[in-house]
């Protein structure tokens, strides 16, 4: 399997990214190849000091431009051809000779970036209308799935309806959920609320005979248990999983700071809770979030990144191919509209 990875692409780049790489490798099976893309003469140092420089489970990928987080994603991926982010989508496409191409690739780069190299190069998967960025969150009852969380900034009800699938089949295939319940955001759980697009989604969902759809789900019943799967657009849902991963830090540290504060032998006793508590919630260890719907796999991670994040990442692509999620897409997708004509 060959995987590709971003090394110029993050806040950290390039040196968290190649850590994560470099620890990936040792992880991977034989046969198994990871890919860094970036500029030859900052990654060779790294590889040659990891002791690495004739393992046969590391390639590189010399390019010599730069996609900036704030670079407009259209002009950037028209413009810099040569950068990491083009050059990975291109090795993605199914144009590329099979002996080249990659199976996976990750970035910590720019999202819209990433997302616009796979549109561009990669296309779509048959019957997919919009890929969306699929993402679980752990809550109190278990970990859910929010899509999409920055893709898709403006979806048609009919993009929102494809999303509900995606989210089911990540739900039933990634974390083991049989029929899981698939909810749409929305201002409130009653009917009438919603815009037309927001009321036009839910009945599209509610007759996708493929998914269990309960109808609207309100913010707070996300982490109820209301729901496993939440269907929204990108900028709700990126705002969503932010809003998560900042309380969630947050609460982890306001409740450090009150039990050393009052009792200090007591934090001695529950130290290994505390840290049992901020790794479960601790969005590094998801590692990153697939592009579905793209005609490959595309995984984007928080531009935050650390070495383990991309570590995780990278063993998270191996086993989405390995599970063939995109075959599993295309059959409920192909099924949906056999059934619906």
């Amino acid at each position: 399997m060959r995987l590709g990875v971003d090394v110029m692409g993050g806040d950290n780049a390039p040196g968290e990214i190649l850590t994560g790489c470099l620890e990936a490798v040792e992880m991977i099976d034989e046969g198994d190849v990871v890919v860094l893309a970036g500029q030859a003469e900052v990654i060779r140092p790294a590889v040659e000091s990891a002791g690495l420089t004739s393992s046969n489970k590391i390639e590189i990928l010399d390019t010599r431009e730069v996609i900036a987080m704030d670079d407009s994603p259209v002009e950037a991926v028209r413009g810099k051809r040569d950068s990491s982010i083009v050059r990975l989508a291109e090795l993605a496409s199914q144009k590329t000779d099979e002996s080249q191409r990659i199976d996976a690739w990750i970035s910590a780069g720019n999202t819209g970036a990433c997302v616009t190299a796979a549109s561009m190069f990669m296309r779509r998967l048959p019957g997919v209308h919009r890929p969306g960025i699929v993402v679980p969150i752990p809550t109190f009852a278990g970990r859910i799935v929010i899509v999409d969380v920055g893709a898709n900034i403006e979806p048609k009800p009919h993009h929102l309806a494809q999303y509900g699938v995606m989210g089911a089949i990540y739900a039933e295939h990634i974390l083991g959920i049989e029929s899981p319940r698939v909810a749409l955001m929305n201002v409130g759980g009653e009917e009438q609320k919603g815009t037309s697009d927001m009321k036009e989604a839910r009945d599209m969902l509610r007759s996708t005979p493929s998914i269990n759809f309960t109808g609207y789900i309100e913010g707070r019943g996300v982490f109820d248990g209301d729901t496993d799967v939440v269907v929204t657009d990108g900028v709700v849902g990126n705002v969503m999983l932010k809003l998560a991963e900042g309380l969630s830090g947050n609460i982890t540290k306001a409740l450090v700071h009150e039990v050393v504060s009052t009792d200090p032998e007591l934090a001695g006793r529950i130290q290994s809770v505390v840290k049992g508590l901020y790794a479960k919630y601790d969005w590094h260890e998801h590692g990153g979030a697939p592009l579905m719907g793209a005609n490959g796999y595309c995984f984007i991670s928080h531009g935050s990144s650390k070495a383990r994040t991309i570590k995780n990442a990278i063993l998270r692509a191996r086993s989405f191919v390995e599970i063939d999620i995109n075959k599993k897409l295309v059959e409920r997708l192909k099924a949906q509209e056999e059934v619906t004509t």
